[in-house]
């Protein structure tokens, strides 16, 4: 049998027999093709393409394109979920924190 906890608060969601809800996020760099300058076409495309395998010869694909995304996966019970959703990004909770003026 496959065991799940939700992943903010620890729950044991196998147990109680609650909901799961799964979240995932995907982070990747945003590109938009309409912002080519003269720059860029000028640029030696190949040069660059040339130095990142030398510089990284003997990794995998993988590896190369481990910093460009990146994928995130969490298990959540309904109590975490509905806070997920209030606020994804944790914003309101930095803005809880009240920081001593020293």
């Amino acid at each position: 049998m496959v065991h799940f906890t939700c992943d903010l608060c620890g729950k044991d969601l196998t147990a109680c027999g609650d909901p799961r809800y799964v979240v995932k996020i995907e982070a990747y760099p945003g590109f938009d093709p309409t912002e080519i300058t003269e720059d860029d076409l000028d640029d030696d495309h190949m040069e660059a393409v040339s130095q990142i395998l030398q510089r990284d010869e003997g990794g995998s694909p993988e590896d190369l394109a481990a910093p460009l995304r990146k994928g995130f996966r969490f298990d959540l019970c309904p109590a975490c979920h509905v806070k997920f959703l209030k606020d994804p990004l944790g914003k309101e909770s930095l803005r809880l924190f009240d920081f001593s003026k020293n």
